[in-house]
């Protein structure tokens, strides 16, 4: 893994293949970040109606109930979202950002968690002062949480639909035809992974045969072990084919898959 300048993280595959995710800015981060305090703001409201009973117990003690519950909604808001929608909060959908593994590896529960304790940290000692200054001096615009997880945020692209006719040849999709398993590639695939298999494809004739083979196999095998098919579906296709299958699963024009193309957007 290597910078690409200040716009973009390069992620290099064993075979020498790259392939860059776009990352979010300070400023797109500080909007997507407005929108999510006002999130919590309004939670907090709610709550601070539920304990406003408590208040019998003194000022002070009331107070610091408040303080607390601030804190603890914050975080639990935070780190629900972006492990439930897989690195998004509701500012980050706006925004069209997401939290990805900063080695482009799978969102771990565990590195939600750390960040978003550090958050506390970030927001020091105002308006995340100190996490606004580690994103500016760091190439990777990472936040100290950030770094503690070894995440980034990254933009999602605007992606157009893409010809599948030509990726795919007009091969049958065993993959597609299991529905109820075709709906879970979705689900759990995200939109950066299914744009990096998309990318693949379209190079596919620029890499060196061997490199070619070891890629796909990688990838092939990451998406079998995402959702386990049936021997009987899979056992026919090659690693290739099944990534293009895996592809027109994602992209493939209809309501349920236009989902998936609409929730980078």
């Amino acid at each position: 893994m290597r910078n690409s300048g200040t716009q973009s993280l390069t992620i290099r595959t064993p075979e020498g293949i790259e392939f860059a995710l776009p990352l979010a800015g300070p400023v797109s981060r500080m909007l997507a970040l407005v929108v999510d305090l006002a999130v919590v703001m309004t939670i907090a409201q709610v709550a601070e109606q539920i304990l406003a009973p408590l208040g019998f117990l003194g000022a002070d003690f009331s107070e610091a109930i408040k303080v607390l519950a601030y804190f603890v909604i914050s975080l639990v808001y935070m780190a629900l979202a972006e492990w439930l929608w897989r690195g998004q909060t509701v500012g980050k959908r706006l925004l069209r950002l997401r939290v990805v593994d900063a080695g482009g590896l799978r969102l771990e529960p565990s590195q939600v968690i750390v960040r978003n304790l550090m958050r506390f940290v970030d927001a020091l000692p105002a308006l995340y002062l100190v996490g606004g200054m580690a994103c500016l001096v760091n190439r990777h615009r990472q936040r100290l949480g950030d770094l503690a997880a070894g995440t980034v945020v990254t933009r999602a692209p605007r992606l157009s639909r893409p010809d599948l006719d030509r990726i795919l040849g007009g091969k049958f999709n065993t993959l597609a035809e299991t529905r109820h398993l075709a709906a879970r590639l979705r689900h759990k695939i995200s939109p950066e992974l299914g744009a990096i298999a998309l990318e693949a494809l379209l190079r596919r004739g620029e890499i060196e045969p061997q490199a070619r083979l070891a890629l796909f196999g990688e990838m092939a095998g990451y998406f079998r072990g995402v959702v386990e098919y049936p021997a009987e579906v899979v056992e026919q296709l090659s690693d290739e084919q099944y990534v293009r299958n895996v592809v027109e699963v994602l992209f493939k024009e209809g309501a349920s898959s236009q989902q998936h193309v609409t929730s980078s957007q």
